[in-house]
């Protein structure tokens, strides 16, 4: 697991290939719901699977991040790993997309505050794992963090700036990947026995399924409901004409559906190594650099209007390629410079003490 990836922080001694199979199933479908974008406008089919991927998978990234986090006091080691994993990435990154966005013919306007695309996550992860310390120091944190994200959607004016709404729209998903390793959950589930593993993914099984067909039920009806606003957490009720005070009550139906939908993906998720269990530690560059193949075909138009019917399914497939092929040790190589920036430049060689000054080794106190 690269040291740098953006939803593990610290991973413990012992590898589990449950969690690396999770990190890679995880921003597999996220690529999935980015390549699906075009197409939810002209076909349902698309719509149902573009409603019922995000009903959970985000949630689940951002669960996974929560679960390897720190809630200590940070020391001089976190700190520079804040610097490294997140802000050197999100400045290089940004930059680079504000200057494709001028290649192709726009206004070269670097603005860090308005994240691109996918970029949001680094600074909400930023956030998070500053705040988790001070957040866990409260005796109800997860229910703090539910009613921080329900009150935040009242606010017209927190909005996507520093990608504030969905920073704290996205929280309490956070604070329950941590709390899932206080409970101790994953040592009791690598602990059951084989036929009490399949009762409890038979479960899952079935919880999925009803959703999915639930959606593909009412499809007409959540699309005029506008429920994708409230999936992706990142503006206001009013924004959206949900103006009413209960407002709030969907968001909260939302995500306790989202709560039961992580513990059932992870439930899926096979135990043992499999083929994919690797290519959970590059799940950094998959993240960062998947946008990039997406892009032109965002871009072009090829997906504009009706499409054949092999298109969601070719999408799909593309997904798990690039899912893949970004994993794989020689894309690592050559973008680790931007993904994985060390940047030792920038730091001092000597930790400093709390009242600024260099702490000296023994020898040089003579």
């Amino acid at each position: 697991m690269s040291a740098l990836d953006p939803i593990t922080t610290d991973p413990p001694k012992r590898r589990l290939p449950l969690w690396d199979n999770a990190r890679w199933l995880a921003i597999t479908l996220v690529v999935v719901g980015h390549a699906i974008l075009k197409l939810i406008g002209e076909a349902d089919a698309a719509y149902t699977l573009y409603l019922f991927i995000y009903a959970f998978h985000v949630p689940v990234f951002v669960a996974v991040s929560g679960y390897f986090a720190k809630s200590g006091p940070p020391g001089a080691k976190q700190m520079h790993r804040l610097l490294t994993d997140l802000v050197i990435p999100y400045i290089i990154f940004e930059t680079v997309w504000t200057s494709i966005r001028w290649i192709l013919g726009g206004k070269f306007v670097l603005d860090y505050s308005t994240a691109s695309w996918t970029l949001w996550f680094l600074l909400a992860l930023l956030v998070w794992r500053i705040a988790l310390p001070y957040l866990v120091l409260l005796r109800y944190p997860l229910t703090i963090s539910i009613l921080i994200s329900i009150g935040a959607g009242y606010i017209s004016s927190i909005d996507g700036t520093f990608t504030l709404a969905r920073t704290l729209g996205l929280l309490p998903f956070f604070v329950f990947g941590w709390k899932l390793r206080q409970w101790l959950l994953t040592d009791t589930w690598l602990e059951l026995r084989t036929a009490m593993v399949w009762r409890w993914r038979a479960g899952a099984l079935g919880l999925f399924a009803v959703l999915y067909l639930l959606i593909a039920l009412n499809i007409d009806t959540l699309r005029a409901l506008q429920v994708r606003r409230f999936l992706l957490y990142d503006e206001s009720y009013a924004t959206f004409d949900y103006s009413s005070w209960w407002a709030g009550g969907i968001r909260l139906v939302v995500m306790v559906l989202a709560f039961a939908l992580i513990m059932a993906f992870l439930m899926l998720i096979p135990r043992r190594t499999t083929w994919f269990t690797s290519l959970g530690s590059a799940t950094m560059y998959i993240y960062l650099l998947h946008t990039f193949v997406l892009y032109p075909l965002r871009e072009s138009g090829l997906l504009d209007g009706p499409q054949p019917g092999w298109v969601l399914p070719g999408m799909i497939v593309l997904s798990v390629a690039i899912g893949v092929v970004l994993s794989l040790p020689p894309v690592r190589r050559l973008f680790r410079p931007l993904v994985e920036p060390r940047a030792r430049w920038l730091f001092r060689p000597r930790e400093a003490t709390p009242t600024g000054t260099i702490v000296l080794p023994q020898r040089d106190r003579t």
